[in-house]
Order: structure tokens, then sequence, then C-alpha cells
């Protein structure tokens, strides 16, 4: 198994982007990379574990909630490159879209702090623009369900 800085290949990640009503579910992260930012629950994939149970464990573990059925949002490569160039990090994010059936969100895991946030509120956690788009994403990909 590789590290996760300077990989030998790309590391697959899988995010659960959950609306309760029109509140979207937001997850401080507790390390690296991007310790304290805002962002979408989520995590790496287990060798042999399905995308789907993927994205419930993770979410379980992160946030202490539960889903419904899930819709596929968007996927993103997240690159992080070293002032040489070199690829420093290395995601191919698959973000699904689900509506919260059970659990309070809570910090969990990896996670130091979660919200329930508005749309009009979500600028106030500064997320990466990509995490913003997947976010749009996943509404639309709900509605089309």
């Amino acid at each position: 198994m590789t590290g996760r800085e300077y990989p030998d290949r790309p590391w697959v990640g899988i995010g659960c982007i959950v609306f309760r009503d029109e509140h979207v579910l937001l997850v401080r992260r507790g390390k690296p990379p991007r310790i304290g930012s805002w962002s979408i629950p989520g995590g790496a994939q287990h060798l042999g574990e399905t995308t789907e149970a993927a994205a419930r464990r993770e979410l379980f573990e992160e946030a202490g909630v539960e889903v419904g059925p899930l819709a596929l949002a968007t996927v993103v490569d997240a690159i992080s490159h070293d002032d040489e160039g070199r690829a420093l990090y290395h995601y191919t994010i698959i973000d699904f879209a689900a509506v919260w059936v059970s659990g309070e969100a809570r910090a969990g895991d990896d996670v130091s702090e979660v919200a329930w946030a508005r749309p009009e509120e979500l600028a106030n956690f500064t997320l990466t623009p990509a995490a913003q788009l997947a976010i749009a994403a996943a509404r639309d990909a709900l509605l089309r369900a």
C-alpha cells in the first residue's frame, strides 16, 4: 500500500452530499489534507467495498447520520502539486447525493465539527469551488432521481 502523499496512483475518495429539507450537511476536516476546512462528508474507499457501501460507511463514521437511496452527483479530480510540480495528493472523488433519514449529526472519526447549512449560508463556510459545484450537482441529481 502506498502513502497518500506522493502516491503512485490516485486514491478513490467517496463523498456523500446529504440534504435535510433545504439544508446540506457539512463537516470540518480534522485531519490532512485540508485540516480545518469545511467540506462534504466522505473518505477513502476500502478494497472490496462498493462505492455505495463506502459512502454510507464514511457518512455514518464522520457524521452519525443515515440516508435513503443514493444518486450519483459528480466525479471530481482533486490533485495538489508541490513546489516542484510533483503530485503531492491525487484523489478521484465520487460524490453521491442523498436525503437524510435518521441520526443526529455529530462530529466523529476524522471530523472536528458538523453543520447543517441553508443555501444562502454556504458562503460562510469557505467551501472550495469544487465542493460548491458538487453541492449544486447533488441538488440537481436529486431532482432528476
